[in-house]
């Protein structure tokens, strides 16, 4: 989904292709999303799919999960659900 709505500045990779040099390893990159900004800086987990999200015209709704009493549950979740997808996905 996040590929249909997305905006052009945002490059989306498959990393079970050819991979670019300079990623990290593809058992990383599955365990949980990574974005890697212009300036070439690493963000992961909730604070990538926020940024990611905020690419398409639905991200200020992303946005809210930055917002103080809403952020800790959302990290929880993500962590949560990051997990069991890799572990039902990959078995491991």
């Amino acid at each position: 989904m996040l590929a249909r709505l997305k905006r052009e500045d945002l490059e989306l990779i498959d990393i079970h292709g050819d991979r670019p040099p300079g990623l990290p390893a593809r058992e990383t990159l599955l365990k949980v999303l990574h974005l890697r900004t212009s300036d070439g800086e690493w963000i992961t987990g909730i604070d990538a799919t926020v940024r990611a999200w905020s690419s398409t015209r639905v991200g200020g709704l992303w946005r809210l999960l930055n917002l103080p009493g809403v952020r800790p549950v959302a990290e929880k979740l993500y962590s949560a659900w990051a997990r069991r997808r890799y572990q039902r996905r990959y078995g491991r």
